[in-house]
């Protein structure tokens, strides 16, 4: 498998602003499902998704849920900071950071800096109980990052305590908009579990608790992996072409059970949003360099995969990384991905992938037109452009069935 060098302005097109949906439906079922199969194009409600599967098929669901992570401090001089709160630092586990009750420190983006020149932070919580006062603290920086070291004076308030009371929704930021109080259950799945994800999946966005109960009835087979969503997911792609695009890490995880689940799917697998494709693509990849006994297996480098042998299949490299986790007596893998997908990349778990339509000249745009081959996605874009589809976070879906 080669890895081909693409000009990222191939994969521009027109996105008037107008098209962007700003707010979500009132009914997340309601969304508008383009269906691409065969090559042609069809519409319908995602309230109907159900009917495009069978016992056959496992749909495999991220479980990540979105956290509160901006934080929003005022320095006596009157100038506001903000602080995105990107991922853990120390402690770099998530949940023992989340469950830190009093201090942690975290890789940050941080907003209007020049203002910040030295010195600490402050805000004063106001709780029905007690006012707690909570600190930030610039530790380092490297590149656009930051590393904030917070402290707080309430042992009652872990740091999500503290995230999920005072933080705001980090909405992306082609809303142009601020978040609102119905952000913070709209720009989440109704199936979230474990807080991570500074960007929502945004592909589940469109499930229900009625959808979802309907897939059980029908015998349809579901899945969950954990990938934490990283604000690199907006980051533009400005080089001219692909390979010059620097590609963020996320991390992910999945336990043994779902892990076997998959592993005898027979291959008939739906991802739900292009995030699941990154864990299961790079899960598979893991497998291979377990077996090839090369070095760090649980990290994929962006490009690395393109240079692996082809011809392991699905079930021996989760066996691969089964019987890893056998060796290290562990439920529950975590690892982390900068895969990068591009067309001309081989597909080794996935064949329909469930997904929100993207923004033009970024790494989601090429990943679906690898998906869907042969410039495809011209067709699947301009399909969605004209029929007054809605793009982005909050816009409608697309089933994509692979070619």
């Amino acid at each position: 498998m080669e890895y081909k060098i693409h000009k990222i302005s191939q994969y521009h097109y027109e996105l008037p602003d107008e098209k962007i949906a700003k707010y979500p439906l009132p009914n997340r079922a309601d969304s508008k499902l383009l269906v691409f199969k065969d090559k042609k194009i069809q519409e319908n409600r995602f309230s109907q998704i159900s009917d495009f599967f069978d016992s056959s098929d496992l749909l495999v669901f991220n479980n990540t849920k979105v956290i509160q992570a901006r934080l929003f401090f005022r320095k006596e001089t009157g100038s506001n900071i903000e602080i995105f709160c990107l991922e853990p630092f120390q402690p770099a586990e998530y949940s023992q950071s989340f469950q830190a009750s009093s201090e942690c420190s975290w890789k940050c983006i941080v907003g209007n800096s020049k203002k910040w020149k030295k010195g600490k932070l402050e805000l004063i919580l106001n709780d029905k109980t007690k006012n707690t006062l909570l600190t930030a603290e610039r530790v380092s920086q490297t590149g656009e990052t930051q590393i904030i070291e917070f402290h707080w004076d309430n042992p009652r308030f872990s740091f999500a305590d503290i995230l999920e009371t005072f933080g705001r929704t980090p909405i992306p930021p082609y809303l142009n908009r601020k978040s609102e109080e119905s952000d913070k259950s709209r720009y989440q799945t109704v199936y979230s579990k474990f807080d991570g994800s500074v960007a929502a999946p945004t592909a589940g966005l469109h499930f229900t608790t009625d959808i979802l109960e309907n897939l059980k009835i029908n015998n349809i087979r579901t899945s969950e992996i954990t990938l934490h969503v990283g604000a690199g997911t907006f980051k533009p792609m400005k080089s001219a072409t692909s390979d010059l695009h620097e590609m963020h890490t996320e991390h992910f995880s999945i336990d043994k059970e779902n892990l076997k689940l998959i592993s005898k799917s027979g291959g008939n697998i739906t991802a739900i949003g292009t995030t699941t494709v990154r864990s299961l693509e790079s899960i598979y990849w893991i497998g291979v360099k377990l077996i090839l006994h090369l070095e760090n297996p649980f990290h994929i480098l962006q490009k690395e995969v393109y240079d692996f042998p082809t011809h392991f299949k699905p079930s021996e490299a989760f066996q691969a990384v089964e019987t890893e986790m056998n060796k290290q007596n562990s439920e529950q893998i975590w690892a982390s991905t900068q895969i990068m997908i591009v067309p001309g990349y081989e597909f080794k778990m996935v064949n329909k992938l469930v997904t929100n339509f993207h923004q033009p000249q970024s790494t989601l745009l090429l990943l679906v037109a690898a998906f869907t081959k042969d410039d495809n996605w011209i067709n699947i874009y301009n399909y969605a452009l004209q029929n007054d589809f809605r793009f982005l976070s909050y816009g409608d879906s697309s089933l994509l069935v692979s070619t």
